[in-house]
């Protein structure tokens, strides 16, 4: 961490960090976010609910907190050098604001990735945008190299003690508030993680004051770096991270976030996305308001910790940290949020191609056990085979229902697969219709992750042997700042060795399902 003469020293104790935040800097430019009932999604858990509202600060996240106290410790001297810091979107928003506050220039680096409407925002707010690179980490890189070069003062996002204190001040504001709405009691708090600011300076004030108080961090399972960092007792750098919540899309955690978690985090959840998507729509719900997924992590991380513990009665906060969502992103959000509530099942089911399996067929679905079911997706093409193959949305009334109905099926005569939680089934599957072709022969199956910018399929074609040939492909664009595309390759035996190579140097996340029998029923046979 790029240190500055007005940074305190390492190692501060939790009375120090209480010192720090009791005199944080931050309501210049944020103000104390209401911390409110979560009243439908209480009585749905069983426990009270509690939502600390930081995506009604100014620029709708938590972030200006800390880069506005950092900024405002730093000397004269240091301000007019102009600072530089590295975001995904919301510690620019902070940075930039704070900067224009306090008369400095703002140099910004953000990921080629970041979301239009945040790389707008920091633009608006006056601070600089470079956009370099495909992760945070690329950013950060790139931002470390140009303060060498122009002397800029650096602004880290997490790690940085006063960074850290100010993001505390949500925690300071949350046990105070807890007094005026008649109950003081607080068995949980759940904060997201990316870097860890926010949860370390969170976990300092409650272990200060009310230690009793459980400080929960909540990880998306795909940008974890966190969670297996304390599992293993040292930084772990991971060589890929989840973009679809970009706000916490972080591969390496701070030196100090990683030394403050291990010793003041009680418990570590891991969450998917379609979950995050779940929690986005109960946010909704309760508030009418829209989170981006970062914001709605903690939600997500509650719900499976009472569906874990089976608790009741309990009382839970869940930091809402941010709202800089691309109004884009919804679509695919709508969609994944049924399936993370489990309201929406996914079946590829087999029939036989004779007279009247058809009408025995939607007969079964009509007298499955549980009440009348909407089919809110069905897709069938004729076959010259003996079998003919279905793919069905179903509607379902709660979790784990949907292996319940493939059994139903199956015990109909109705060979079923449940594809409820298949990534093929779900991002591609069902928006495909064709069939074997008699060309694709030796074709292999591949998802990838591509950034969204432009290049990023040339790059893929330009590494490509010629001689392999490209026998299936499938992109729909979801809103998000990456895509996912599904890819036949016809690839010769003999050529094994190459095409490894060729997965390794083109640096895209990415999964084989040649073996997925959703591919063969739909897209093999």
């Amino acid at each position: 961490m790029p240190d500055s003469p007005s940074s305190p020293a390492a190692d501060l104790t939790p009375a120090d960090y209480l010192k720090l935040i009791l005199t944080a800097r931050v309501y210049d430019v944020a103000v104390e976010s209401a911390l409110e009932p979560a009243r439908q999604l209480s009585r749905r858990l069983h426990n009270k609910i509690l939502f600390k509202r930081e995506d009604q600060q100014p620029v709708f996240s938590f972030k200006l907190r800390g880069a506005y106290n950092k900024l405002a410790h730093l000397t004269p001297e240091q301000l007019q050098r102009g600072v530089i810091c590295a975001s995904a979107g919301n510690h620019a928003q902070g940075v930039a604001l704070g900067a224009h506050k306090l008369g400095a220039r703002a140099v910004i680096v953000m990921p080629i990735t970041t979301p239009q409407l945040k790389v707008e925002a920091v633009r608006a707010l006056g601070g600089e945008v470079l956009l370099h690179g495909d992760s945070y980490s690329d950013a950060y890189a790139q931002a470390l190299a140009l303060q060498q070069q122009h002397g800029y003062t650096f602004v880290h996002p997490f790690d940085d003690p006063y960074v850290i204190a100010g993001q505390g001040t949500v925690a300071m504001e949350l046990l105070r508030q807890l007094q005026s709405l008649g109950n003081p009691r607080l068995d949980a708090v759940f904060v997201a993680i990316g870097g860890g600011g926010l949860i370390s300076g969170v976990a300092n004030y409650i272990k200060a004051l009310r230690p009793e108080i459980k400080v929960i961090g909540v990880q998306m399972n795909d940008s974890n770096a966190m969670l297996r960092s304390v599992r293993q007792g040292e930084l772990v750098t991971l060589p890929e991270v989840g973009l679809f919540s970009d706000g916490t899309a972080v591969k390496r955690v701070g030196d100090e976030t990683f030394r403050i978690s291990r010793a003041l985090v009680d418990d570590y959840i891991e969450v998917d996305t379609d979950a995050v998507c779940a929690a986005i729509k109960d946010v909704f719900v309760d508030t009418r308001s829209i989170v981006e997924p970062a914001g709605a992590l903690a939600v997500a991380g509650i719900k499976q910790y009472v569906a874990t513990h089976k608790t009741r009665g309990e009382t839970y906060a869940a930091i809402l940290c941010g709202a800089n969502m691309n109004f884009d992103r919804l679509r695919f959000v709508a969609e994944r949020a049924e399936v993370g509530e489990q309201r929406e099942g996914l079946f590829a089911v087999t029939l036989p191609e004779e007279r009247g399996s058809f009408k025995r067929f939607l007969q079964a679905i009509g007298n499955l056990p549980g009440g009348p079911r909407n089919v809110t997706e069905f897709s069938y093409r004729i076959s010259d085979a003996r079998e003919a193959h279905v793919f069905m949305g179903l509607s379902t009334h709660g979790r784990g229902e949907s292996t319940k109905i493939a059994a139903n099926f199956a015990k109909h005569g109705f060979a079923t697969l449940d594809l409820t939680h298949d990534d093929l089934a779900q991002e591609h599957i069902r928006h495909m219709v064709g069939g074997h072709s008699p060309l694709a022969q030796e074709e292999r199956l591949l998802r990838f992750v591509f950034p969204e910018r432009p290049g990023a399929l040339l790059k893929f074609l330009s590494l490509m042997r010629p001689g392999w040939n490209i026998s299936l492909f499938h992109y729909r664009n979801q809103g998000a700042d990456y895509g996912r595309i599904l890819v036949g390759l016809q690839v010769p035996a003999p050529d094994e060795a190459e095409f490894q190579s060729f997965l390794n140097t083109l640096g895209y996340p990415w999964v084989e399902e040649t073996e997925n029998p959703v591919y063969r029923l739909f897209l093999k046979r």
